[in-house]
């Protein structure tokens, strides 16, 4: 099996979340995940628009385990890191059929490409200053 591996880079004047995640996760890894992703959010500081615009690429992703999908869900449902808008890129149709399982009510965009992943969230989002 793949170690799971993740990225997390914030670009504070946009107010912009992008991360990376492949490999299999396991509850541990997404709790560790879960705890830099907060670390993520303070360092980017979001104003009064709320949280911030989040570009998660899971094209490297593995199909995730059936034990590890309750806690990612418990994770995608927590409002103590929700986003404004969320993208997610994934590379199959079988990720992507996962992670619609996965977001339950959580409101999110799917793309095959960062590029129009990005260019949907900055283009949508009025609540940024320019």
């Amino acid at each position: 099996m793949l170690s799971a591996t993740f990225s997390i880079d914030v670009d504070p004047p946009r107010e912009l979340v992008r991360i990376r995640m492949a490999g299999f996760f396991s509850i541990n890894d997404i709790e560790r995940f879960q705890a830099e992703l907060m670390q993520a959010h303070r360092r980017l500081g979001c104003g009064p628009s709320g949280g911030p615009l989040t570009i998660n690429d899971i094209s490297r992703l593995a199909i995730q385990d059936q034990d590890v999908l309750p806690r990612w869900r418990s994770f995608l449902a927590n409002p103590a890191h929700r986003s404004r808008r969320l993208a997610f890129v994934v590379a199959s149709a079988l990720a992507r059929m996962q992670l619609q399982r996965t977001l339950g009510d959580r409101d999110a965009r799917v793309f095959t490409n960062t590029i129009e992943a990005e260019q949907w969230l900055l283009a949508e989002d009025t609540n940024v200053a320019a």
